[in-house]
């Protein structure tokens, strides 16, 4: 009975260690200074924002100085911060234990700049619109035409549809968008117009495209032809 006494007593008393010691440990975990941050970015190969960015969106919003308890950091603040930048897609703000704060930031994607008068830009994956950055240019097509109409929402999964796929993505690098909604595309090697037409059947009309490269490059005809034409998805038409 004595022994059970004793043995309840000490395991009492190492829980109140466990206790006290979490709440002293915690506690000054809450008070301690966040160092400066690391930032990490998801794609690396396309600065468009560079560390010093970030730091100075971190810093500012911080008032001028990392020195700063834990407990006083608003993550969320943060990330909406970071978030307005117009090169950024979206962040992620978390504080390790040792009480560094890491930044992950994923910028947004441009797969195509657009010529519109005196103004350029990108357009991203979401089709939004995405100024150019003086630090990294992407190599995209070059869009040509007006994206305001009411065909603009094919021409970006026309866009889209371009990017995603490696073939078209290495050799498409010209849309020209007309009045009416068609389509005229420029390819990086040849010189001869792609008249894609209106933006329907656009995975045929790829395809399309696909086989008669394949076949004209093996011809070495590829050369001669001045507009090759998708129009009609069962065929393609080429002129000399």
């Amino acid at each position: 009975m004595r022994n059970n006494l004793i043995l309840n007593i000490q395991l009492i008393a190492i829980l109140g260690l466990v206790v006290f010691l979490y709440s002293f440990t915690s506690k000054r975990n809450e008070h301690r200074k966040i160092s400066k941050p690391t930032i990490e970015f998801l794609d690396s190969e396309s600065p468009f924002v560079t560390h010093e960015m970030v730091n100075n969106l971190l810093i500012d919003n911080f008032g001028g100085t990392f020195s700063i308890q834990k407990d006083r950091v608003d993550l969320k603040n943060i990330e909406r911060t970071i978030n307005k930048h117009n090169l950024i897609e979206n962040s992620e703000v978390f504080l390790s234990v040792d009480g560094k704060l890491q930044t992950v930031i994923k910028q947004k994607t441009p797969i195509a700049r657009v010529f519109n008068g005196n103004k350029s830009f990108y357009i991203d994956y979401k089709g939004g619109k995405m100024p150019l950055s003086s630090n990294f240019s992407a190599r995209v097509p070059l869009v040509y035409g007006d994206l305001n109409n009411r065909y603009s929402k094919d021409c970006v999964q026309l866009l889209r549809t371009i990017y995603d796929d490696d073939f078209l993505k290495k050799n498409i690098i010209g849309v020209k968008i007309l009045p009416d909604g068609s389509v005229i595309m420029k390819n990086r090697n040849y010189s001869y117009d792609i008249v894609f037409g209106r933006t329907i059947y656009m995975e045929r009309k790829f395809n399309n495209y696909k086989a008669f490269f394949q076949k004209a490059v093996q011809d070495t005809l590829i050369n001669s032809y001045e507009k090759i034409n998708l129009k009609f998805t069962k065929q393609v038409v080429c002129t000399k």
